[in-house]
């Protein structure tokens, strides 16, 4: 706690001692007569207008500005509806301007120009336009990092128009961005943050018109300023996406009674309305996420949960609000229903569950996001999820229904405001509401990232409680707190956290924790060098030490030592190695049994990553694992090999290959018959993973993509042991337990896109989905006889086409007065 205290005060002491550095500026000029949109910047609006030049490396060469033949010149002016942007990319041989078409949101293997706009000026919130040599768009918004580190949401998605011509001098872009694209204040003067970014593939290079120093901490926050606009008014911004689909489904049931095709037929709206200039309603009902991409299951030995990406676009994108604390883990809503194992419970003799949907239906849900011109943040989430019933069949053809989810109300309020120096404080509450079925829950707290002037030191964190309201039992109360202090800014960083759960807080009704009830303690150390000679770009070391301890009642869980270095090379490879040293230690989860704990032996694990040049028509990464555990001379590795030859500039096929043998590892088996007594077994297991990728991109607009995913993985018990009451390994006496233990899963995935974006914000897509699995507990087949089986498994085909129509509130007012 000392260090704590002491990081806390030197971020009080600091927090006002530095002056930022000077930006650029750039004047947008006023125009009466909008630019022809064709890609050539001849127009008569474009002449004696100021440009944005003198661009500076960020990678690979960082600080190096841009040679005056490959220079970059932008301009930007507007008019009462729309800010547009005229670029031109000088090349001295043209002929090396990467071209691979790509859809939209894809950038590929292809050169761009983008504009950043930070409407509010606060440093943090931000939108980009991004266009790429051959007229592909790819738009985002950014915002302070999320749990996952990322500050970018590249879901996000507006309609605005582009256009590209290559000639002898490089390429020139016209992007045309209308304001109901943007959120802006409503004053007469506007002064806007901006920073524009170039990438030129062959070389690598990443160019920003506002140098970015890679030793500060941010992005949006050193931006240039964009000034000159005036007298603007926001729109009306109302969209309307209907959308129409149909679903052919087939599966190989041959059973009297049950047709092996089915057919569907949906239809509903999204709906995005600007309620003023500051926040926008995102409304989704009746939505259809039948297309998007399946999940990479696999087989689950820990004894957590399996967290899945999302991929269903209306909780991928504009969700940056809600992202705070880890509280909002989207796949909870529409997920698995909360009893879905009740199904099971108390079956009669004869009865078979036959139906237990492994989703609950999403009815509709809304988002209310924006900021206002004093940068408060307010965000607003709900959804409602249907009633989720089991089918329980018995011999005679009997069915009854059990209620494994009632209907569910999932509410987020946030309040995020932003600080001088690109710092926030958010108070944000989440609250599921089951309407007295089953218990109810709400979770909320405080959240804080705070910078001094220079962003040189950061202090951040959060203060969380979570309530979980009973019919008939107590409300259970759990905390929850993370504080983190560092040096952000130079070539040599550090941090140091504590981070605190007690064994009642659960924020898993809307949000993800893996386990809790612990008190953990992380120290970084990193040192880069970003202008270094000889053979690098960029090279830098980090160690990391990480000690975690149960909070109640209290003992000591496990500590590690991790270092690591990697490098960019001159001829644009990347490598890296890393070392992880964990000592013995005890486990209170993987008994899955409360109360009693397994003593985890001590490991070493070294990895090894190497990539080669992404630019290069075919380029290859390569990622190894080799780890030993001190204990029955356990070892472990992991082989991963990635690969993409681009055969076109519209054609490419890439894979995915993973093989990760375990040998002599160690882990829970089974739980004896008394259910009390916890089963751990000597084992060995073996993962493969083929993921196989095709793409066609007929134009920026039109696309195919076909992806194909294998996935095994079995599990072979050599020996079983009980445990002491210490954790340790010992003798078996307990025979009364299943001994048939072993696990073999197969998984088979096919999914086939091609999408027809028909004007902007509106496309047609056409999907097919191919799925097997099979399940045994006879893990001794090898990888080709399982992938045969796999093959030879009745599968699931199911093919869909769907139509969604963007309709703008503002088109529909000209078209009327027209």
């Amino acid at each position: 706690m000392r260090v704590f205290l002491l990081a806390i005060l030197l971020s009080a002491i600091t927090l006002n001692t530095f002056s930022q550095e000077k930006k650029k500026t750039l004047v947008a000029i006023k125009t009466q007569a909008a630019p022809k949109m064709d890609g050539e910047l001849d127009d008569a609006v474009w002449q004696k207008v100021p440009f944005a030049t003198d661009f500076v490396q960020l990678r690979p060469n960082a600080g190096t500005h841009e040679n005056a033949a490959d220079r970059t010149e932008v301009k930007i002016i507007y008019d009462n509806e729309a800010v547009y942007i005229g670029a031109r990319m000088y090349e001295k041989d043209p002929a090396k301007i990467a071209r691979e078409f790509a859809t939209r949101d894809q950038i590929g293997n292809a050169d761009f120009i983008g504009i950043i706009f930070d409407t509010y000026k606060d440093g943090i919130n931000a939108a980009g336009f991004f266009v790429t040599s051959t007229n592909g768009q790819f738009d985002a918004k950014y915002a302070l990092p999320n749990s996952e580190g990322n500050s970018e949401d590249p879901t996000w998605n507006a309609v605005w128009i582009s256009k590209v011509k290559i000639d002898s001098l490089g390429w020139t872009a016209e992007i045309k961005v209308p304001y109901s694209a943007l959120r802006f204040a409503k004053k007469d003067i506007q002064t806007w943050g901006m920073n524009i970014i170039r990438k030129r593939q062959n070389t690598q290079q990443q160019l920003f018109w506002n140098e970015l120093d890679p030793k500060q901490n941010g992005f949006i926050n050193q931006e240039g300023i964009l000034t000159g606009i005036e007298k603007i008014v926001p729109p009306v911004r109302l969209g309307f996406y209907p959308y129409f689909s149909t679903y052919v489904n087939h599966y190989p049931y041959n059973m009297a009674g049950v047709p092996n095709t089915k057919a569907s037929v949906n239809g509903g709206m999204d709906v995005k309305y600007g309620i003023n200039e500051s926040f926008t309603l995102d409304l989704t009902l009746i939505p259809d996420f039948g297309q998007v991409q399946s999940d990479n299951k696999i087989l689950n030995l820990t004894p957590f949960e399996v967290k899945y990406n999302e991929n269903r676009p209306f909780f991928t994108e504009g969700t940056e609000l809600f992202n705070k604390g880890n509280l909002f883990y989207t796949r909870r809503v529409g997920g698995q229903p909360l009893n879905y194992g009740k199904a099971y419970d108390n079956l009669q003799p004869g009865e078979a569950v036959v139906g237990n949907p492994t989703e609950t239906k999403l009815i509709n849900a809304f988002k209310l996001s924006g900021r206002t011109s004093k940068g408060l943040g307010i965000g607003v989430f709900n959804g409602i999820t249907n009633t989720a019933y089991a089918t329980v069949e018995d011999a005679a053809g009997n069915q009854r229904q059990v209620e494994t989810s009632p209907l569910t109300n999932y509410n987020i309020l946030v309040f995020d405001q932003n600080l001088k120096n690109n710092s926030s404080v958010t108070l944000i509450n989440t609250n599921v509401n089951r309407f007295g079925k089953d218990y109810s829950a709400d979770v909320g707290g405080l959240v804080w990232n705070l910078n001094n002037k220079k962003n040189s030191y950061n202090l951040s964190g959060y203060g969380l409680m979570s309530n979980k309201f009973y019919r008939s039992q107590q409300t259970v109360t759990g905390y929850n707190y993370n504080v983190t202090f560092g040096k952000t800014l130079g070539n040599f960083t550090w941090s140091v956290s504590e981070d605190r759960v007690d064994k009642k807080y659960d924020p898993n009704d809307l949000g993800i924790l893996f386990n809790n009830n612990y008190l953990d303690h992380n120290l970084n150390l990193s040192y880069a060098n970003y202008k270094p000679k000889h053979f690098f770009t960029k090279w830098d070391v980090w160690t990391n030490t990480y000690s975690s301890y149960r909070v109640s009642p209290y003992s000591y869980q496990y500590f590690n030592q991790n270092f690591g270095a990697g490098a960019n090379f001159k001829n644009f490879w990347y490598a890296n190695f890393n070392g992880h040293i964990r000592m013995s230690g005890n486990d209170f989860y993987e008994p899955r049994v409360p109360g009693r704990v397994f003593k985890t032996a001590e490991s070493f694990i070294f990895n090894l990553n190497l990539q080669t040049n992404q630019a290069k028509p075919f380029s290859v990464g390569i990622f190894y694992s080799n780890a030993w555990l001190n204990r029955f001379n356990g070892k472990g590795n992991d082989l991963n090999v990635f690969y993409n030859y681009r055969v076109s500039n519209k054609f490419s096929v890439g894979g995915d290959f993973m093989v990760s043998p375990r040998i002599n590892y160690i882990g829970f088996a089974t739980v004896a018959n008394d259910n009390v007594t916890p089963i751990v077994g000597l084992r060995d297991a073996q993962t493969v993973q083929n993921i196989f990728n095709v793409k066609y991109t007929f134009s920026n607009i039109m696309g195919l993509t076909f992806r194909l995913r294998h996935y095994w993985s079995k599990v072979n018990y050599k020996q079983f042991f009980d445990l002491a009451q210490d954790g340790a390994l010992a003798n078996l006496t307990t025979t009364d337990f299943n001994h048939n233990v072993d696990q073999n899963l197969n998984l088979w995935n096919i999914d086939m896109i091609y999408v027809w974006q028909f004007t902007p914000g509106s496309e047609i897509s056409l999907a097919w989905k191919q799925s097997a699995q099979s399940y045994t507990n006879l893990g001794t087949q090898n990888y080709y006889n399982n992938f045969r089986d796999t093959y030879n498994q009745p599968q699931n085909n199911n093919v869909s086409v769907k139509v969604l129509y963007y309709i703008d509130f503002q088109s529909l007012k000209k078209h009327r007065k027209g």
